[in-house]
C-alpha cells in the first residue's frame, strides 16, 4: 500500500492501515454485491449469437453493452436460455441496447447467477482453458462485506479487506460504515471530450440510510477523520453533501464528475486501487492530491512497480 500524507509519499502494506487512523475515524465501504452480468444469448429472429454486459438497471429495464451490435434491433427477443428470455426495447449508436428481461427480482438474480459470468474489466483476459481462475475470480472479485445491491463491477478497493482487518478496525475502535452504490460498467470508459465539462458521465443508483449519514456527521463534527474506502463510496459521500458537509440519508441516481478544481466538502482520506491515466477515476484523484502530487504519486508506483487495476496495489491518499 502506498501511502501519500499530504507531504511525502510512504510504501507501506494494508495490515499496517490502522496505524494511519485514530480511535473514532470512520472508513466508509460501499457493499454493492456483483452480480453476474456477463451473458451470451441467440437472436430468434436471425439465430445470430450475442453478447452482452448488464450495466444499470431502470425502472425494470436494464441497459447493456453488447457485441455484435449490427445483428441486433429494436423487438428482437433474446434467448439466453431454455427458461430466460428478454426483449430489446431500444438499440443507440454507441453499442448500448436496452432490455428487459422476462422475470424479476429474486427470479432473475437466480437466473443471472446460473447462466451469467462475472464480469471482470475488460483488462482481465480469460481464455475457455482458465476454468479454474474464472472459478477463483467468483470469490475474489467479490468483497467479503458485498449485501446489497446489483453491480456490475466490483468496488475494488474494498478487496484488499479480510477478516483479519476487520478484527484490527474493531481492536483500535475504527467506525465501519456501509453505503451502497451499483457501480456500472461506465467505470472504465475513458474520457474521449476534448473539454472535461464536455465529458458525460454514467449514472449509478446509489443509497445512504440515515444511521450512516448520522454516524458520519457526528464524527465529522468531533473533529475524526472520514475515510471513503474507494472512489464509489466517495461519490456517494460528495453526491449527498450540503455545502456545509453534513450528509442526509437518500436512494437515488449520481452522475457527479469530480475532476479539478473541486471542493471536497466530506472525505478526509482516500483509499482506492491506481487507475488508467485518461480514467475519470485518475481525475478525481488529481482533485483529491492536486495533479502535480498525483503525477508523483503514479511515477513512484510504476518505478516501485505497484501493481494497477482491479486486483492490484492500494493507495492511501490524504486530500490536499
Amino acid at each position: 500500500m502506498l501511502v501519500f500524507d499530504g507531504a511525502k509519499i510512504l510504501d507501506s502494506q494494508l495490515i499496517k492501515l490502522i496505524d494511519f487512523l485514530q480511535e473514532g475515524d470512520v472508513l466508509v465501504f460501499n457493499d454493492a454485491r456483483v452480480i453476474k452480468a456477463k451473458l451470451s444469448a441467440k437472436i430468434l429472429r436471425n439465430s445470430a449469437r450475442l453478447d452482452f454486459n448488464l450495466d444499470q438497471e431502470n425502472q425494470g429495464s436494464w441497459n447493456a453493452l453488447c457485441k455484435p451490435a449490427k445483428k441486433v434491433s429494436a423487438g428482437d427477443k433474446l434467448e439466453i436460455a431454455d427458461d430466460f428470455f428478454a426483449e430489446v426495447l431500444e438499440k443507440t449508436d454507441d453499442g448500448f441496447i436496452k432490455i428487459k428481461f422476462d422475470c424479476v427480482d429474486e427470479e432473475l438474480r437466480a437466473k443471472l447467477d446460473k447462466y451469467g459470468a462475472i464480469p471482470l474489466p475488460p483488462y482481465i483476459k480469460r481464455g475457455s482453458f482458465d476454468g479454474l481462475r474464472m472459478t477463483e475470480d467468483q470469490k475474489n472479485y467479490q468483497t467479503i462485506y458485498a449485501a446489497n445491491g446489483m453491480a456490475v463491477a466490483a468496488p475494488t478497493a474494498g478487496l484488499h479487506f479480510d477478516e483479519k482487518i476487520f478484527a484490527a478496525l474493531e481492536t483500535k475502535k475504527i467506525v465501519k460504515v456501509f453505503v451502497t452504490l451499483n457501480v456500472g460498467a461506465g467505470t472504465f470508459l475513458p474520457v474521449r471530450s476534448e473539454f472535461l465539462e464536455q465529458h458525460k458521465m454514467h449514472r449509478e443508483s446509489f443509497s445512504i440510510n440515515k444511521e450512516a449519514a448520522d454516524l458520519i456527521n457526528s464524527a465529522k463534527k468531533n473533529g475524526k477523520k472520514i475515510i471513503a474506502v474507494g472512489t464509489t463510496s466517495l461519490r456517494v459521500l460528495e453526491s449527498v453533501a450540503d455545502e456545509n458537509g453534513l450528509l442526509t440519508a437518500a436512494t437515488s441516481n449520481t452522475e457527479i464528475f469530480i475532476y479539478p478544481p473541486y471542493r471536497f466538502r466530506v472525505v478526509d482520506i482516500l483509499m482506492t486501487n491506481f487507475h488508467l491515466p485518461k480514467s475519470t477515476l485518475f481525475m478525481l484523484i488529481c482533485a483529491f492530491v492536486g495533479k502535480e502530487n498525483a503525477e508523483k504519486i503514479y511515477h513512484h508506483a510504476i518505478t516501485k512497480k505497484y501493481r494497477f487495476y482491479s486486483y492490484g496495489d492500494a493507495s492511501l491518499l490524504y486530500r490536499n
